[in-house]
């Protein structure tokens, strides 16, 4: 059956299969993502749930005519596999290879280049306007997780979409997970829907039997719809998505190939909004991924046999010093307590919430009101964290500058992930985050250079009574002073770790390794330069960076951050309002663009971000 992957027929060939060849194919398929994601790393739990359903779609929607639009998309693997992309797999992630998500310019089957949550029922809608206003004709599918129904903009998009009464399908693949545990009402709805077959079974045997009386029984069953919805609305309570103006299907067995067949084949036909019930098991037919889904969420290349990491870090991870550190602070302060967006584990935050469950709050995919969440809790004496990747912080920006930094609230941002993230790709670098949070009054803004300081730093938050950023990036965290080195204090200032009569480097966060490097390269060279670490990104130590570049000829700015509106742009100002015209400035950081994927190494010296390259780059720009 492998032949079959590497023929580029699909996915027209599947119309022609048989269901048992069909079923056959979901073997080889998950076998296929087994091969690649231990090896190359990736979403691997929510991508087996989907093998069937992925086939039954593909077997009932004709793409790229019809319109299969992935909701985050780090479940399409099996979407590209049957889309001519099975032999590129091994490239999956990889620099220069596939993505881990849909690419409009990856393929005529990628309709919508999702990386984010809750968006595919609004991109959907508007495929759906389009074609009308157009008179085209083509079915839209958005395919939306359980978990990302808790983002708002989904229910923002049912109730447009309900009322505008456009025929569109949208798959509920409802596995209970997002990354952590699905949490909140509508996970508890979705479980009683899950158990309402006494209903099912009850509408089964009413439409048979009635429909059953002679002459009468096709008009008395059509009748008799306000004593089915009566009898529903009391069996399955509250039946929201009908509320909502969509027509329900459900539960339906997502491992099923015959019934999602026959269920999207019914949905296709019908000229109103459809909402398909589908569930799936998380990491099905893979025992270890099974047991485990949030760890094979996301994974690094592993073993198969034991589904055990094949590279293991010898330091912790940034995530697993926050989580640590949060953990002593919380022993001694009953006050402090932490929010997640549906990524507890992820962030480090597993150990507070064994420990302190009833002040760990789970909130969901809903990044905007966990900010608004931090503030009324800030406003009643309490001391939040709010662990988000820096890429999803952002989506909840207005609340960061209203909720929080307006009324100077006490709330500490845990920027986890910030910076350039690697595999993933453009949607999840955290590479703008400096940029949206710098012009917000009342914010102090910090990045560690090490563990170390990410540590000192969070002790340091928790004494401000003001709103508070700490933003680190992903991985292990390198220790750059001893262990036992206690003379420094995170007090405001900058930290200066070398001098230099030629020139400074003023290096944030994570680059300050970078250009400790750098210095050395440069010396080698004939340029002698100092090293600052910064420290505080906002408010700025002036008078301490002031002192270090006095009388230097060349400044250069280090970040892990898009060079717009990043912290060059106010060493920039800074230099303008001192009237420091003689110095010449050379910003390095990411450049106006999205970053592809790949290795954090790969990349940042294909943008010349590593030692050799800001030392090439200081190099040439000394030199004229």
């Amino acid at each position: 059956m492998k032949r079959l992957l590497n023929d580029k027929a699909f996915p027209q060939k599947l119309k022609s299969m048989t269901e048992h060849e069909l079923e056959l194919l979901s073997y080889e398929i998950r076998q296929l993502l087994l091969d690649t994601v231990s090896v190359t790393g990736g979403h691997l739990s929510s991508n087996l749930g989907v093998v069937e359903l992925t086939i039954a779609l593909h077997t009932v929607f004709d793409t790229p005519k019809d319109k299969i639009i992935w909701d985050v998309g780090h479940q399409a693997y099996v979407h590209k596999i049957l889309t001519g992309r099975s032999d590129k797999m091994c490239t999956l992630r990889t620099h220069g290879g596939i993505s881990g998500f849909p690419r409009l310019e990856e393929s005529v089957h990628d309709m919508y280049a999702s990386g984010h949550s809750s968006t595919s029922i609004s991109a959907a809608l508007g495929y759906a306007a389009a074609r009308d206003l157009n008179h085209d004709n083509y079915s839209v599918v958005a395919v939306i997780g359980d978990g990302a129904l808790t983002g708002g903009i989904a229910y923002e998009a049912l109730n447009n979409a309900g009322q505008s009464d456009r025929p569109m399908i949208v798959i509920l693949n409802d596995n209970e997970m997002s990354i952590s545990k699905n949490v909140g009402g509508m996970s508890q709805y979705l479980g009683k829907l899950r158990a309402s077959h006494t209903y099912l079974e009850f509408k089964k045997k009413v439409k048979h039997a009635v429909k059953g009386i002679p002459k009468y029984g096709e008009g008395l069953y059509s009748g008799m719809e306000h004593i089915r919805d009566s009898v529903k609305y009391a069996v399955v309570s509250g039946a929201i998505f009908e509320e909502f103006g969509f027509k329900y299907f459900g539960p339906i067995d997502g491992h099923n190939i015959h019934d999602l067949i026959q269920a999207m084949q019914s949905a296709k036909g019908m000229q109103q909004p459809v909402l398909l019930h589908v569930v799936t098991k998380k990491g099905k037919g893979y025992r270890n991924a099974e047991k485990n889904p949030g760890k094979f969420h996301g994974i690094g290349a592993f073993d198969l046999n034991t589904g055990e990491l094949i590279s293991v870090t010898k330091n912790d991870s940034y995530s697993q010093i926050f989580g640590k550190k949060m953990l002593q602070i919380a022993q001694k302060d009953s006050h402090v307590v932490a929010i997640s967006a549906a990524m507890v584990e992820a962030t480090g935050l597993g150990r507070f919430q064994a420990r302190f469950p009833n002040r760990l709050f789970d909130v969901g995919i809903a990044e905007q009101h966990a900010v608004s969440f931090a503030a009324g809790l800030a406003l009643n004496g309490m001391k939040p964290v709010v662990a988000i990747y820096s890429t999803f912080l952002q989506r909840a920006y207005d609340q960061i500058l209203i909720d929080v930094c307006m009324q100077n609230l006490p709330v500490i941002f845990a920027i986890d992930r910030a910076g350039n993230v690697g595999n993933d790709g453009e949607t999840h670098n955290g590479q703008f985050d400096l940029s949206y949070l710098l012009h917000m009054p009342n914010l102090t803004i910090m990045a560690p250079k090490d563990g170390k300081e990410l540590e000192d730093m969070l002790e340091y938050a928790f004494t401000l009574n003001s709103p508070c950023a700490i933003r680190y990036p992903r991985g292990e965290a390198e220790r750059l002073i001893a262990e036992n080195d206690n003379s420094l204090q995170i007090d405001g200032k900058i930290e200066a770790l070398s001098e230099g009569k030629d020139g400074t480097l003023l290096a944030v966060g994570k680059m300050v390794g970078p250009a400790l490097e750098a210095k050395e390269l440069l010396q080698m060279k004939g340029f002698d330069f100092g090293v600052v670490n910064i420290r505080f990104v906002k408010p700025l130590d002036e008078d301490g960076i002031l002192s270090c570049i006095h009388s230097k000829k060349t400044i250069v700015t280090l970040e892990d951050n898009t060079v717009i509106g990043g912290f060059g742009s106010i060493i920039c100002q800074l230099l303008e309002k001192e009237g420091e015209s003689s110095q010449q400035l050379l910003q390095i950081g990411w450049p106006d663009e999205f970053i592809s994927q790949g290795k954090v190494s790969e990349l940042m010296k294909d943008y010349q971000l590593d030692a050799n390259g800001i030392t090439e780059r200081v190099a040439e720009f000394i030199e004229g």
